[in-house]
């Protein structure tokens, strides 16, 4: 089982400058006790690609730049592991994939890749295409000509260096299967299914979230659980969606959670977040920063669904967020950059919020004490501001949150009071024995205070939105204390 301790999210060579052994290193040195495990980012060959290592060559190979299958073995010694299986596509620059070019439905690979012929055999009309949600605007089929001669419209939910895998016969089942026993083979305990969404179509429907999809991510983690591993269902979507989910896989992700700290911060409203809190997945993974924007779409509103904030408050914290980041998010976000994500705003969050350490901590200490085994991200954990460089670099609007550190930036970074802070409630998430207690919830204009209750033990959150006092409060019998997050930053 999973340990109820936070998790770094991190890329093995962007945190360090180096590599998987440099990443155990500082885990073991400047991090010592920090961190119960880690989620790495695709190691995968290669982990520049197009995507940042989201579109493998191959999959089941560790880039031999940042380090070998032993040395994920090594990490994996001491923490919790999580890797990325990459459910719904694969590199166009894969040897599969360049076979199919080759030699069109004469390759051995062809029936790996899902067409367009695959899901709509009797032609697609004008209305079925307009159904199809796709997280990106435009076709989600890109025609290629293949050396048969033959032009093949093939499924690219994403973009068109990643190529749709059919997850249903023989060779799309196979292709997966390698790469969990390759996982289970070397120490990774938790997989999250990346992109899993979007991994089963069908023609007449939206091609999203289908109750075959249902069925398939129940299968798929039944399989990993077999193997000794956990999976977390990666799905940005209606907060509703999540609930469903939850209920067929081990674990979710709480994506509602980062907004609605925002936005209670914005407008010092608790109302949505503690409906929320009341509701959300028990079995979940939280986040406020992730290698991907912040997730807006998860506390929004959906076609007829309303969300638990209406379209005019998500507005509102989107235009926020772009204020307290001096428009750098507005840079890096949408049609500015070249990867138009139609649910997310790239920045970091610490920007996000302005750059202000208080604000910042109480939306650690909120996450650390919702519901779930909270996850930082490396950016978030050194507290690092929006790399404008990177993404001028690049224009690749992630990139504003993908930095690239090295020993002396997190040197610098550690020494600052807000990281100092952080890693001081990180700890306290860690060691405290009433996590594992029972959770509740309860405010009211502008306040809410979180608890949890295990025996004689208690911890407890309470915030003031209105006047920003946070205060942590412990009672171990007949023994109380209590610490203001402001002397964290002193």
């Amino acid at each position: 089982m999973m340990k109820n301790k936070v998790q770094l999210i991190t890329y093995a060579d962007r945190i360090t400058g180096q590599d998987i052994n440099a990443l155990t290193t500082l885990l073991k040195g400047p991090l010592k006790g920090v961190f119960g495990g880690v989620h790495l980012l695709p190691f995968y060959n290669p982990i520049d690609g197009s995507d940042a290592g989201f579109d493998p060559i191959d999959h089941s190979e560790v880039d031999s730049r940042i380090g070998t299958w032993a040395d994920i073995q090594a990490l994996g010694e001491n923490h919790d592991l999580m890797a990325d299986l990459i459910v719904n596509h694969v590199s166009a620059q894969s040897y599969q994939f360049q076979d199919v070019l080759a030699k069109g439905k004469q390759s051995e690979f062809w029936d790996l890749f899902l067409t367009k012929e695959d899901v709509f055999p009797n032609g697609m009309s004008e209305q079925e295409q307009q159904a199809i949600y796709r997280p990106r605007p435009g076709s989600c089929f890109t025609p290629m000509q293949c050396g048969d001669g033959q032009t093949y419209d093939f499924w690219t939910t994403f973009t068109d260096n990643q190529i749709d895998i059919n997850v249903k016969v023989e060779a799309g089942i196979a292709y997966l299967n390698n790469v969990l026993t390759k996982f289970s083979e070397n120490n990774v305990n938790i997989i999250r299914l990346d992109a899993a969404g979007y991994a089963i179509k069908q023609a007449g429907t939206n091609c999203f979230m289908l109750d075959e999809t249902f069925g398939y991510l129940d299968n798929l983690s039944k399989q990993a659980n077999e193997l000794g591993m956990e999976t977390i269902a990666e799905i940005h979507s209606h907060y509703q969606t999540q609930v469903e989910v939850a209920k067929r896989v081990n674990m979710v992700y709480d994506f509602a959670l980062p907004p609605l700290i925002l936005h209670s911060l914005f407008n010092n409203d608790v109302d949505a977040l503690l409906k929320w809190l009341q509701i959300s997945p028990r079995n979940c993974l939280t986040v406020l920063d992730t290698h991907d924007g912040i997730g807006i779409i998860d506390a929004g509103p959906m076609g007829d669904k309303p969300g638990l904030l209406n379209a005019q408050q998500i507005d509102t914290l989107v235009e926020t967020m772009h204020a307290n980041s001096n428009n750098q998010s507005r840079q890096a976000t949408g049609a500015a950059a070249s990867n138009v994500d139609l649910y997310q705003v790239n920045c970091t969050y610490y920007n996000a919020l302005g750059a202000n350490d208080l604000d910042y901590l109480i939306s650690r200490a909120i996450q650390f004490f919702a519901p779930g085994v909270p996850q930082v991200y490396y950016g978030g954990l050194f507290a690092c501001e929006n790399d404008m460089d990177l993404l001028a670099r690049t224009n690749v609007g992630r990139d504003i949150n993908r930095p690239y550190l090295n020993t002396e930036t997190i040197e610098h970074a550690l020494d600052k009071p807000v990281v100092k802070g952080l890693i001081e409630l990180i700890k306290l998430r860690n060691e405290h024995p009433a996590f594992a207690g029972e959770f509740s919830a309860h405010g009211t204009q502008g306040i809410c205070c979180l608890t949890w209750q295990l025996e004689d033990k208690s911890i407890a959150l309470s915030v003031n939105f209105k006047t920003r006092d946070a205060l942590i409060t412990q009672v171990n019998g007949d023994e109380e204390t209590t610490i203001s997050l402001n002397v964290l930053l002193a």
